[in-house]
């Protein structure tokens, strides 16, 4: 009952708007004809579109003016009067009564907002579709911000995620793209994030770590955050000053370099998602400002780490070579790593698949590297892999919001923006890196406590090895290579233990000098190289 009032609320609100006006109806599929069809009934469209689909979004809530903000920062994709009017939900959303704001600190950090504060401001900083945020003095003079949740949000979003539930399990079941999209995955990712953003405890640990990985970069800083006067329901930090990354005019009065801003906002993006493998998610206009005190070097200032996103281990690996493969346009590669991540099914034809991505592909980059939008070529290849079966994979859904962001912002700032260019040395450095003697040597050292825990586990699998090799073996009817194989599998496999407990019990001696490794550990990793060479 709850969704079919939400849905018909919807309704209501595309006709109030008259968003039918919007689409192509004849292209869309019987139900969503339905849903529209009582739009008439509301008569004239009263305001221009961009500012009609702005105010629907706001009336709607906090997950569609999400979607509203990812919207703003395409202009390649939106045409321009929609992005100026979206660009409003940055920082616009209505702000709730400040007594009740105020009731929520005093109730939530136990005492009263005079006494805990030396000054409070009662007009809203900023407003945004999930809090408000307002500012204040402590005690000892610092300047802090105060944000607390709006009332009555979780109701509202645990709503709206349940109607997606139901529109996914609909898409899923009766959509030829329902078992590729995921979208049943995608939405229960997606309530798990923003279920996650209600928890400003959390999203003070994010934004705690997110400063301790910049702490000496001159590229972003991160507030503090006042731990003593924070938990689940309030979060204090400190204030900070910059220009909103999409005031132009204040940007180019400061002297801001915007190529370099642009750039540095590309570098960051990588930086967090390679080296970090913890990156800001929600990179919206609201969320970034620009240190302009020295144009010449500009820096980022980044707040609300409420959505951050990680890959693993294998998801970076393969999205690393993936983007270096399609800036050198070798598409077979592109192709061969799709099948080999599991991103498309493992029969999928090889030739075929590079086919379609080069005929994607060519055509781009045929195009001056800085007018090539990585937005569009994604789109394109998308609608392409539909032939192919590839699946979308919720775990990468965060990261790819992201990279629309940051893409998006940097050709604000600077339409010239190359990419490409500036993205690829970095990656191919990351990629050099993670196979260094120092990272691989990181990676041992990582294993030992785990190497160490199966370590008496070995003298009983070399005792069943070599029993094993003494007994006649059974003359295979079909296949005698294999039995051939199997002393030598069991020589592998013990040899590299034998090599890696080896590398372990000397590894914590290695940094040291060689003269100093244990005899013992040279004893294991002896044998085992042995092992391994006699298999």
């Amino acid at each position: 009952m709850i969704r079919l009032r939400r849905l018909a609320k919807i309704a209501r609100v595309i006709g109030k708007y008259r968003l039918d006006k919007m689409v192509d109806k004849d292209r869309l599929p019987f139900a969503a004809r339905a849903l529209l069809a009582p739009a008439v009934l509301f008569g004239r469209a009263k305001a221009e579109r961009g500012e009609r689909l702005r105010m629907a979004l706001e009336e709607l809530g906090p997950i569609f003016i999400k979607f509203g903000q990812l919207l703003s920062t395409r202009p390649d994709l939106v045409p321009t009067d929609i992005c100026a009017e979206l660009a409003q939900l940055q920082d616009n959303v209505p702000p709730f009564d400040s007594t009740l704001f105020k009731n929520n600190i005093e109730a939530a950090l136990d005492g009263s907002v005079d006494e805990l504060f030396y000054s409070f401001e009662t007009e809203p900083l900023a407003s945004a579709s999930v809090a408000q945020v307002h500012g204040a003095v402590l005690a000892d003079g610092r300047e802090v911000v105060i944000k607390a949740v709006r009332p009555g949000i979780e109701k509202t979003i645990r709503k709206d995620i349940a109607l997606l539930f139901t529109l996914a399990r609909l898409l899923a079941k009766y959509s030829e793209d329902g078992r590729r999209l995921k979208p049943v995955e995608v939405v229960a990712d997606y309530e798990m994030v923003i279920l996650e953003e209600l928890n400003l405890q959390s999203e003070g640990a994010n934004a705690s770590l997110l400063r301790h990985n910049f702490n000496k970069s001159p590229l972003l800083y991160v507030p503090e955050i006042y731990w003593p006067y924070s938990n689940e329901n309030v979060l204090v930090m400190e204030r900070i000053y910059g220009i909103p990354v999409t005031n132009m005019s204040d940007l180019e009065a400061a002297g801001v370099d915007m190529k370099l801003l642009a750039e540095r906002g590309v570098e960051i993006f990588f930086t967090q998602v390679f080296e970090h493998n913890f990156f800001h998610a929600d990179m919206h206009p609201g969320n970034i400002f620009v240190d302009a005190g020295n144009g010449k070097s500009p820096s980022y200032l980044a707040i609300d780490c409420a959505i951050m996103g990680s890959l693993s281990s294998d998801d970076q690996f393969y999205l690393a070579r993936n983007l270096l493969a399609i800036f050198k346009r070798d598409y077979r590669q592109v192709a061969e790593l799709h099948i080999r991540s599991g991103w498309v099914p493992p029969g999928t034809p090889v030739n075929e698949f590079t086919g379609a991505i080069r005929s994607v592909c060519e055509p781009i980059f045929e195009r001056p590297l800085n007018e090539i939008s990585l937005g569009h070529m994604l789109i394109s290849l998308f609608n392409t892999a539909r032939r192919f079966d590839m699946e979308v994979q919720p775990s990468l859904v965060l990261l790819q919001k992201t990279l629309l962001n940051i893409e998006g912002l940097g050709r604000q700032m600077y339409p010239q923006l190359d990419l490409w260019t500036t993205a690829q040395p970095f990656l191919e450095k990351w990629l050099k890196d993670r196979y260094s003697p120092k990272s691989i040597f990181k990676q041992f050292k990582r294993h030992v406590p785990d190497w160490l825990e199966h370590l008496p586990q070995i003298p009983p699998l070399i005792f069943q090895a070599l029993q094993s090799m003494q007994q006649p073996q059974p003359t295979p009817s079909i296949a005698p290579s294999h039995s051939s194989k199997t002393p030598r599998r069991i020589y592998s496999r013990i040899g590299a233990a034998l090599a890696g407990i080896g590398i372990g019990i000397a590894s914590p001696q290695l940094a040291n000098s060689i003269n100093h490794i244990p005899g013992g550990s040279l004893t294991l990793l002896g044998l085992g190289l042995l092992l391994l060479l006699l298999r």
